[in-house]
């Protein structure tokens, strides 16, 4: 055989599409990583005022008016308004102005991110010394101080996701991209519950009692890993069962390159770029990773939203893989004309001879 014989043996056009693929996953991940880590900065950062009622719009107004527009200021009626604000995650800091001296009180939370904080403190210290007025900083949510820079929620968000899509897709390969039928289906359901239950307490195990990285509830965080896991596991079969081998892609195109940069992990949501801040509470990566936060911070605060989200995801998948696996009836898929069974169902049961597929 010449060369291009063996080369058009060796790559098939489905094999080049594949790689395609991945070259366009590749550079989308590029993409996506640099674009929303590469100059990280507060933007529109919800934060309280307190101040006597004679100077308090006017500080409003100065703040609002900041070269970027870091802040997104808003007065408030007294410091524990302020602190409750703060740990309902309604505001991200807040300066309370002292009406008696000339050093006022800037409170932050870097449990949900130090770097957020620490920005914070170094605009309003700024603002303050234009004033010739002094700030002390009070951290009413402080981070764990074995949980550096507020990742750990994050990391253990990230692996939760990993096991999830990295246990649909060894189904896969295992066993067909597209179940044969409702049983098999159910059965692969079945299996991603158990295997969620199962990450969930071992990623909770390892973050509290064996390295002590975050603070919270034990059982709130196993939780929300069965569910981070389930859902991410679930919406990744149902995109195989769609398009097969594709749907691999495809998940890490959702929960990878667009999840896992607009998470907020590395930099909470306000120091991210537009279309990262909108797009990351909406999916499984940022709605599990505030959830962790709120847990471990936040006395289990503002978490309906994303436990929604994640329902969502999980319902859409689990819903999906059930539907399109009633169009796969025993019999549908034969085997080829070389006698090997089709790679995009299951595997034929026992008995069948070979000739249907499972």
């Amino acid at each position: 055989m010449t060369f291009v014989d063996e080369l058009k043996n060796a790559v098939t056009p489905r094999a080049a599409l594949l790689v395609i693929g991945v070259l366009g996953l590749q550079l989308l991940f590029i993409a996506s990583y640099v674009g929303a880590l590469h100059k990280p900065k507060p933007t529109d950062v919800a934060f309280g005022v307190v101040a006597p009622q004679q100077m308090s719009q006017q500080l409003v107004t100065q703040l609002d008016g900041l070269p970027g527009g870091p802040l997104d200021p808003r007065a408030v009626s007294s410091a524990a308004e302020a602190r409750e604000q703060i740990m309902n995650r309604d505001i991200d800091g807040a300066l309370i102005v002292s009406s008696e001296g000339r050093t006022d009180t800037l409170l932050v939370a870097s449990g949900g991110g130090t770097v957020l904080s620490s920005a914070l403190e170094q605009i309003l210290t700024q603002v303050e010394g234009s004033q010739q007025r002094a700030v002390r900083t009070v951290d009413v949510a402080p981070a764990s101080a074995d949980d550096f820079d507020g990742l750990s929620s994050f990391y253990l968000v990230v692996g939760w996701c990993v096991g999830g899509y990295l246990c649909a897709s060894i189904l896969a390969i295992s066993a067909g991209t597209k179940p044969a039928n409702r049983q098999r289906a159910l059965i692969r359901t079945a299996v991603m519950a158990v295997y969620a239950i199962a990450g969930g307490i071992g990623g909770a195990i390892i973050i509290g009692p064996i390295l002590g990285a975050l603070p919270g509830s034990f059982w709130g965080l196993a939780g929300l890993g069965a569910l981070v896991v389930f859902s991410v596991g679930m919406i990744t079969l149902a995109l195989e069962a769609l398009t097969g081998i594709v749907g691999i892609g495809l998940a890490v195109l959702i929960i990878v390159i667009a999840g896992n940069p607009s998470a907020g992990g590395a930099f909470p949501l306000p120091m991210l770029p537009d279309f990262w801040r909108a797009i990351g509470p909406a999916l499984p990566p940022g709605a599990g990773t505030w959830v962790a936060r709120s847990i471990a911070y936040f006395r289990g605060n503002a978490v309906t939203g994303p436990l929604l989200v994640l329902s969502a995801w999980a319902v859409v998948g689990t819903a999906l893989t059930l539907l399109l696996s009633m169009r796969h009836r025993p019999g549908a898929d034969r085997a080829d004309t070389s006698g090997t069974a089709t790679a995009t169902t299951d595997a034929p049961a026992p008995g069948t001879g070979g000739s249907t597929a499972a």
